[in-house]
């Protein structure tokens, strides 16, 4: 897959997966089932809000450096319109979310990929 070809990409979804394992656990032998699906939900929207950002990134065309902050701004857009739509999906289907949990992993994933920045790109 094109998206994963990205060494920061690729671990900062690594990442991700760890923590949002790690909270739903938690969530899951603190809430029970439902806490554990709600936390797993949580990390899901960041990672598929990640994904979108990765996508519209790589697809966009940067021949200069307003064309690199106009494909950033892009991309930013899109994950956030990702996560709004998603957050809302999850809140309106899913009955028995345990908010603390769901937004909780929601958090903790967000803040991740914000760590990508910090990843080496080296070959």
């Amino acid at each position: 897959m094109v998206l994963l070809q990205s060494k920061p990409i690729r671990t900062v979804f690594r990442w991700q997966v760890y923590a949002t394992a790690a909270i739903t656990l938690f969530a899951g032998s603190l809430w029970g089932i439902h806490g554990g699906i709600s936390a797993l939900l949580g990390g899901l929207v960041s990672m598929a809000a990640g994904a979108v950002f990765a996508i519209v990134a790589r697809t966009g065309r940067a021949g200069s450096a307003a064309g690199v902050l106009r494909m950033a701004l892009r991309a930013e857009a899109a994950k956030i319109i990702a996560v709004v739509l998603l957050l809302w999906l999850v809140l309106t289907i899913y009955k028995d979310v345990v908010a603390l949990g769901f937004l909780g992993a929601f958090a903790v994933t967000i803040l991740i990929f914000g760590a990508a920045i910090a990843v080496r790109d080296d070959k």
